[in-house]
């Protein structure tokens, strides 16, 4: 079976992350860690990257990565098989040194990106593997280069645009202390990291808002191969159609999510919904009593059947004006 394609365009944005191949420990030793880091930099001068943040832990790595040549496939390869090469020449062994297929989850720039590098950088504290008031000796971050200045900094770790979704942040002593006091106060509730999104970072295959998601379905329509996609990326690519969709339909209709639960689960004018989405994707039961609450997922066929056969006329009014009234 072909490899699903990846998503690449000028100036995509990724969160990229691997484990080592069985989930063995592949940076347990300074000597492995150091020789990723310079495969890394290496990697993104030759390709263009902007690195904007970067983890190692001690089987697996993240990375904030900016292509501006959208060539992350050529950039993850070589990085990946030089390391590879070069850890297995040092242990003297073969074999793969990750396990499968690099995540690669696209990242809205701004805001999104700005939570993604306080995920990464927090990694190593939230893992317990160093405490926060040391997290500038922690050797495999980005964190220690940003925050020890710009004379010895890599010129690929860039931060002037995530700085600046933290207030207004710059790249000097005070910035650094504000942006770590930012960090203490994310550490201090796991609450304010939910909020921030830090159970998602690493799931699903894009990370930003509706806007950015309904774009990027467009880049995926326009794929070469794209139907070779499956599994859970199809998945979410298809709730973002079913929700643009639905947007539309509650529009047309003025009603909102935020009462639809409130209302009887076969009110006729969430049965005209569903058969109106169902007539125009492949949206499924579980999704729609999830949004319109509409209770079992068996009870949203059976609506939508009787809709379809008259027996409920009510829905296949609204139904027919939506059809009139909402085009594609």
């Amino acid at each position: 079976m072909a490899r699903k394609p990846r998503i690449e365009f000028a100036g995509a944005i990724y969160h990229v992350l691997n484990r080592g191949n069985y989930k063995a420990d592949l940076f347990d030793s300074a000597g492995a860690a150091q020789a990723f880091v310079e495969c890394l930099f290496q990697t993104c001068e030759r390709m263009g990257w902007r690195l904007h943040a970067y983890c190692l832990m001690r089987n697996h790595y993240h990375l904030a990565v900016e292509t501006p040549q959208g060539n992350l496939v050529t950039g993850v390869h070589w990085l990946q098989s030089t390391f590879g090469n070069r850890f297995n020449r040092f242990r003297g062994e073969h074999g793969r040194a990750f396990q499968g297929r690099y995540q690669a989850i696209l990242v809205e720039p701004g805001r999104h990106l700005a939570q993604l590098v306080d995920y990464i950088h927090l990694n190593p504290v939230r893992a317990k593997v160093v405490p926060l008031d040391q997290l500038a000796q922690f050797r495999w971050s980005s964190y220690r280069h940003f925050v020890r200045g710009t004379a010895d900094r890599p010129a690929i770790l860039l931060c002037e645009t995530w700085l600046q979704e933290k207030g207004g942040l710059t790249d000097t002593p005070p910035g650094w202390q504000s942006y770590h006091d930012h960090l203490v106060w994310l550490m201090a509730d796991e609450g304010r990291q939910k909020d921030a999104a830090f159970e998602r970072m690493s799931r699903g295959w894009v990370y930003g808002g509706d806007a950015f998601q309904k774009n990027l379905l467009g880049k995926f329509k326009r794929m070469p191969n794209a139907q070779d996609w499956g599994g859970k990326e199809i998945s979410e690519i298809n709730r973002v159609e079913w929700k643009k969709l639905l947007d539309r339909a509650l529009r047309t209709l003025e009603r909102d999510l935020a009462t639809a639960h409130a209302e009887p689960k076969s009110a006729p004018w969430k049965i005209a919904v569903a058969a109106w989405l169902k007539q125009r994707s492949s949206v499924s039961n579980r999704w729609l009593t999830e949004q319109l609450g509409m209770g079992a997922p068996d009870a949203v066929s059976r609506y939508v059947s009787e809709c379809k056969k008259l027996q409920r006329p009510e829905a296949q009014l609204v139904n027919d004006r939506l059809t009139t009234r909402v085009r594609g």
